[in-house]
């Protein structure tokens, strides 16, 4: 049995019996003698005897407790203020203990890995069962580790609640292990937080003012690295704003057979819809620049959160003045049938429809009879309206992906596109470059694409161009050093399934114990 389990080393196994579910061990200590807590005295004088209960990792599928016989001793020492002890066995008591170490040890890797309930069904599994709440005490009761000095640190938000309250995390970037959580998001905290740490060199963000803000001011010598995953999601942003504006550019015609379809009135960035937008968009921003939180500002102009948010993203108001397309309807993709069979001579809208039904049409007769309609008048032939034009989330892939990862068909779709509009083979230029430099950390080639994409003709690269320069030093830096975020976001990633695992319910101490002594 002590070959078995070396933790038992220190006892003498009097006799192992089974009842019912449970397996019991009476022992005895086999040491001759203890020594006091406080003192640090030997003594062999025996004051009384009573039986200790530990449960330990279950044998054999069935739980196991030991009925363990200890001694309380005299302390002989007359110095010592204590006058009797109990004797602790090591690796297996502890004061007040109702289970040996190496149960609780298990237990609490139990519940940091799964928490509550989920952990309690898992303890039902082992033979070692004990409530939810037992296991969240275990893990209260865990000391923290001592952050100490963090050179480069990597930080970013996460969602208690998504699009209502939020909280930060920091990232021990040369470890790859999360230091420490704070309950927001707001500058000050981030601020306070690295003042209470002193020692940063570096600190990897992403675009947001706030952590901009508090690295500033609680680290004002560390160097501000933006992540360059955020670059490029930014960058996917602007660029797709742009194919949305060029929709019309992306259905193969030919000149002579394609037919201008109706738009929606635009006023070309003039009328009072646009005057309204760049007056807006000037508030917003004069706001911001004067110091004001985004819920300041929502309450001040009395806006949604998500409209200012949207009003800061823009770095002008061309971003968001771009033209009205119609949208991709459901019978597009079935044109180039209904086409074929008109060629047949089938131009009953009725019995089209039934057959559209077959293929997967969900959309009405309606729809159907109004286009026939414009081949019946002649306004529209049908051969001008056969291809399918990709959707624009397509289009931005194809841009932002490298040319070698593109399919020979992306390649050949893509080229025609661009064959079309001169605004998108800029778009496809500005790209490559920036994408290139940001992949090879060529930050030296900052300054002269920004001046390239303020000259384009594409507002909405130049609107992502000015938003480089308010955060220049930084977007340099991280498309010049190796440091970048990943490890932060991938221990974002994990925050999340902890915070699903508990049902997003956990309290804020619970949820950064776990997180943060998480293997």
């Amino acid at each position: 049995m002590e070959g078995l389990l070396p933790h038992l080393a220190a006892l003498r196994i009097r006799s192992v019996r089974a009842e019912g579910r449970s397996v019991w061990l009476d022992a005895d200590v086999s040491a001759s003698g203890a020594r006091c807590p406080d003192c640090g005295s030997k003594s062999a004088r025996v004051h009384s005897r009573y039986r200790r209960v530990l449960a330990d990792p279950a044998i054999g599928g069935r739980q196991t407790l030991l009925r363990v016989h200890v001694r309380r001793f005299f302390c002989d020492d007359t110095a010592c203020g204590r006058r009797t002890f109990a004797e602790q066995v090591p690796d297996l008591t502890t004061p007040y203990a109702r289970r040996t170490p190496l149960l609780r040890g298990i237990l609490e890797k139990i519940a940091l890995a799964l928490g509550g309930r989920p952990g309690a069904r898992m303890t039902r599994l082992l033979a070692v069962e004990v409530s939810r709440t037992t296991l969240l005490r275990l893990v209260r009761a865990l000391p923290v580790p001592e952050i100490g000095t963090v050179t480069v640190v990597g930080v970013d938000d996460f969602a208690f609640r998504r699009g209502r309250n939020y909280g930060s995390i920091i990232v021990d970037m040369h470890t790859g292990r999360p230091a420490d959580l704070l309950p927001d998001r707001r500058a000050d905290s981030f601020a306070d937080w690295l003042r209470a740490h002193p020692g940063a060199e570096v600190v990897c963000r992403d675009r947001a003012s706030g952590y901009a803000e508090g690295a500033r001011l609680g680290a004002p010598d560390a160097i501000q690295v933006a992540d360059r995953f955020h670059l490029l999601y930014n960058l996917t942003q602007a660029v797709d704003r742009v194919v949305r504006a060029h929709r019309p550019c992306l259905k193969d015609r030919s000149e002579a057979e394609a037919v201008a379809q109706p738009r929606p009135p635009t006023d070309g960035g003039q009328g009072r819809r646009a005057e309204m937008t760049r007056q807006r968009h000037a508030e917003i921003h004069a706001l911001r620049d004067r110091g004001i939180g985004t819920t300041a500002i929502s309450v001040t102009l009395n806006l949604d959160g998500k409209t200012v948010r949207r009003y800061l993203r823009a770095a002008t108001a061309d971003e968001l003045l771009t033209e009205l397309v119609p949208r991709a309807r459901e019978l597009d993709e079935h044109v180039a049938y209904l086409a074929e069979r008109w060629e047949q001579g089938c131009t009953n809208s009725a019995r089209l429809t039934t057959e559209l039904r077959d293929r997967g049409y969900r959309g009405s007769e309606r729809s159907v009879r109004r286009l026939l309609h414009g081949w019946r008048d002649g306004t529209i032939k049908p051969a001008a309206m056969t291809a399918v034009a990709p959707k624009p989330r397509e289009v931005t892939g194809w841009l932002i992906r490298p040319v070698a990862e593109r399919t020979e068909r992306e390649h050949a779709d893509l080229g025609r596109i661009l064959q079309r509009c001169e605004s998108l083979r800029t778009v496809d230029r500005l790209v490559s470059d920036f994408a290139g430099m940001l992949r090879q950390r060529q930050g030296q080639h900052l300054d002269t694409w920004i001046t390239q994409a303020q000259a384009s003709a594409v507002p909405q690269l130049a609107g992502f161009a000015a938003g480089l320069l308010k955060d220049y030093d930084a977007v340099r830096n991280g498309l010049t050093l190796s440091w970048s975020s990943g490890a932060v976001e991938g221990n974002v990633c994990k925050l999340k399934a902890i915070k699903r695992q508990m049902y997003g319910r956990a309290n804020f101490d619970l949820l950064r114990r776990r997180v943060i002594l998480a293997e």
